[in-house]
């Protein structure tokens, strides 16, 4: 038996799962202050017999190879969970190997490995929700530079007669700052899920979210973007980011997948089990990737 935990701002997912990958028993536990959450997240996997842990956390996350504060989260919002190494205290607590990934790449991995998209090389999943961030799947691993990509924050061109000033405290006119949930709500009021379909939020919205997309893919070029998230769910959001990438593309050197696009951008086929699918599949290759390389 394998855990896996989605570690997210809102909320914690765990779950127990087998060396196929399939879910067993799946929990959610209320994200509080570290003291509170990690001690629930620790009992109830103390129930089963691991061999290893996943961890798809929010973050930002020191992913860095052998930096002394691995694992560890760092300049993330969440001020009560600063400094906390989510990571090193379920190993201790638990006795058992635990791995650590951010949460977009645990979805993006649980996409490709587990949601049915056929066979994929490359694959780019965005999330777009409270935050946003994205994960590069490429020829079976998650890309990682000196640090995890944080593809929120590109810069994107500001949407017509658009004056709000941003909701990231670092760039006035990043991605991140004009198009996740947290903008949404304090450039309109209320959440995302408040506002009616028909509302001129979500033609704004798809302007960023489109510009984005654009960017990528004239940097990228993957086989295939999905887009999830909270925000994601709003039913006429997808068509409008679509339409606005075509209208950006304009044209220009467009591979025949991007042409069919309703295939190339599409929603998590996992629904909201994407990342705990991936952190599973996380723990499982690399407790494999121990037992077949002494001392990893």
């Amino acid at each position: 038996m394998f855990g896996a935990v989605e570690a997210g701002g809102t909320k914690f997912v765990c779950a127990v799962g087998t060396e196929e990958g399939e879910l067993v028993d799946v929990r959610e536990l209320p994200t509080r202050a570290p003291g509170e959450t990690l001690p629930l997240v620790a009992d109830y996997f103390r129930a089963y017999d691991l061999q290893a842990l996943g961890v798809g956390s929010f973050g930002p996350v020191d992913l860095a190879k052998g930096s002394p504060t691995f694992g560890m989260l760092t300049s993330t919002p969440k001020l009560e969970w600063r400094g906390t190494n989510i990571c090193r205290t379920l190993a201790q607590e638990l006795g058992v190997p635990t791995f650590v990934l951010t949460d977009v790449g645990a979805a993006a991995l649980g996409e490709v490995m587990r949601g049915g998209h056929g066979h994929l090389e490359s694959c780019l999943y965005i999330t777009v929700g409270t935050g946003i961030g994205a994960a590069l799947f490429f020829h079976g691993e998650i890309f990682s530079g000196v640090a995890h990509p944080e593809m929120g924050h590109i810069a994107v061109r500001r949407a017509p007669n658009d004056t709000f000033q941003g909701a990231c405290p670092s760039h006035t006119d990043c991605l991140e700052g004009l198009a996740s949930g947290t903008a949404i709500r304090e450039r309109w009021g209320v959440p995302g899920d408040q506002l009616p379909v028909d509302h001129e939020a979500w033609p704004i919205e798809a302007h960023y979210l489109a510009d984005g997309v654009v960017n990528f893919i004239y940097t990228l070029y993957p086989e295939r973007m999905i887009l999830g998230g909270g925000i994601m769910r709003q039913p006429r959001l997808l068509g409008l980011v679509r339409e606005n990438v075509i209208q950006r593309l304009n044209g220009y050197h467009v591979p025949q997948p991007i042409t069919a696009i309703d295939e190339y951008l599409v929603l998590p086929r996992l629904g909201p089990l994407s990342g705990v699918y991936g952190a599973l599949d996380w723990a499982i290759r690399q407790y494999r990737r121990r037992l077949l390389v002494p001392g990893k």
